[in-house]
């Protein structure tokens, strides 16, 4: 069948060019010339992680300060979309077309390929792709390259017959019910072991854990990101989108599409499923769904997605907080597990690793003011300038805060009352790379001597206070 169809149509589509993963800067501007010179961005949350290239280079601690902990959220990495309802619709809608004469001749070819993937991802909708698990060997490789001194044996006073002597450093892991996040998960874990295979390891799933690892339901967003503000501006970029190409190109008779097809629903799956097959890592050659599309129709259609996220889940000034305080839980774990290593020194954890969703970690990002995630915008057809989501949820999308400290300080507790003459410091690294935060040095709280760290480093001290006034 390969052969037949690519012989019999490769005149229709030219043959399918690699896809460029560049290292996306976290604060650069997002511009249609960019979008348009890689449209595969388009594809928002379903884009594969873009791996940090050799050009990435991370600001030098302060002297003396060494890593010593890591707090990690990741979104699971690339999967199959998500629906199997989705493939079977696609399918049947077109078979029932063809039935009727009403496909063109590319409408033919694309009825097969969608048979093709309906076999093919149909029974595997929602599951990690290969892909996705190489995403989370990578990032955990990375982790122990980039802070090696985190996950090194430790001296410790405190663990049973261990005194005077080092012990393995251990981390903490937990994982979404989901299994697409139970894999990567262990994807990454294994990595981990592989590069420091002395660390032990806890991992844990269940029920129980949702409780941080991810409360929001889609079902809530009636009740603040349905306002009349947003819905003005956010029809504005739907109608910029047209399906007229979409359906000359798939049937040759109007009247039956008028009558049978709804082109609007068709259209909108169609273009999900093409974005995600970049994530499926199988040569899909014959899957030209994406093809289906001009560039300047996947630019309109992605920012109306972009907008949506924003509403939903982002900073989005139209709708409101209530998206982003569905992150409150897993921002107070965090704070609390760091809490829990830095006050007391009882064989603390090297990391606490977390693995979740786009729905979990997006709020996250704007809750905690991230750079990359805090932009506050009301004309939505500019949004994409300041605020990408393929940039904030890309599959495999993670936030690891590195906490630092000087070994050579007798006192590095941030507990209330205690005065650090070296205190922790904290940097935010979102999608491996720097990213800042607004948190104000306080001057009046300085032990003597003592200055201000320069961002992308904070005090500990200043985090913890900025963020425990947004979990009140």
């Amino acid at each position: 069948m390969r052969d037949f169809f690519s012989k019999t149509y490769k005149w229709l589509f030219p043959v399918t060019a690699g896809i460029a993963f560049l290292a996306l800067q976290a604060n650069a501007q997002t511009t249609d010339s960019l979008m348009l010179a890689h449209p595969e961005y388009t594809a928002s949350g379903y884009l594969p992680y873009q791996e940090p290239d050799n050009s990435v280079k991370y600001t030098k601690a302060p002297a003396g300060y060494k890593p010593f902990y890591i707090s990690h959220y990741g979104r699971h990495g690339s999967r199959y979309h998500y629906s199997a309802d989705d493939y079977k619709y696609i399918y049947e809608t077109l078979a029932k077309a063809d039935t009727a004469k009403a496909l063109s001749m590319t409408g033919k070819y694309v009825m097969a390929a969608s048979k093709l993937l309906m076999d093919k991802a149909a029974s595997r909708a929602g599951d990690l792709t290969a892909l996705g698990a190489k995403q989370h060997e990578g990032i955990a490789r990375r982790m122990v390259k980039n802070f090696p001194e985190v996950f090194n044996d430790r001296a410790t006073a405190n663990r049973a017959g261990a005194k005077g002597r080092k012990v393995p450093a251990h981390v903490d892991a937990y994982a979404s019910t989901s299994g697409r996040c139970i894999l990567s998960m262990s994807a990454f874990l294994g990595e981990l072991r592989a590069q420091k295979p002395k660390v032990e390891i806890h991992q844990e799933t269940g029920k129980s854990l949702m409780a941080f690892i991810n409360t929001f339901s889609f079902d809530i967003t009636k009740n603040y990101a349905e306002t009349a503000e947003y819905k003005a501006e956010s029809d504005k970029l739907w109608q910029n989108i047209s399906t007229r190409n979409f359906e000359q190109t798939l049937f040759a008779d109007t009247t039956y599409v008028q009558k049978n097809i709804n082109v609007s629903d068709l259209y909108n799956k169609m273009f999900e499923i093409s974005g995600s097959l970049q994530g499926m890592e199988e040569d899909n050659s014959l899957i030209i769904f994406d093809r289906l599309f001009s560039k300047q129709e996947k630019l309109n259609r992605w920012k109306a997605q972009n907008a949506w996220w924003y509403s939903v889940l982002g900073t989005c000034p139209l709708t409101g907080d209530d998206g982003i305080n569905t992150a409150k839980p897993v921002l107070k774990h965090i704070m609390d597990e760091a809490d829990k290593v830095i006050r007391f020194d009882e064989d603390p954890a090297a990391a606490t690793l977390r693995f979740g969703h786009d729905t979990a970690i997006l709020p996250l990002a704007g809750l905690m003011e991230l750079s990359i995630a805090s932009a506050q915008v009301r004309d939505l057809s500019k949004l994409h300038e300041q605020w990408t989501d393929f940039k904030i949820i890309p599959m495999a999308a993670n936030l690891q805060m590195v906490f630092y400290k000087d070994p050579r300080s007798s006192v590095t507790s941030s507990k209330p009352g205690a005065v650090s003459t070296k205190p922790i410091l904290v940097k935010f690294l979102y999608n491996e790379l720097e990213v800042t935060a607004p948190i104000n040095c306080d001057q009046a709280k300085l032990a003597k001597n003592e200055k201000c760290p320069t961002a992308p480093y904070y005090r500990w001290d200043d985090v913890r206070e900025f963020y425990s006034k947004k979990i009140q």
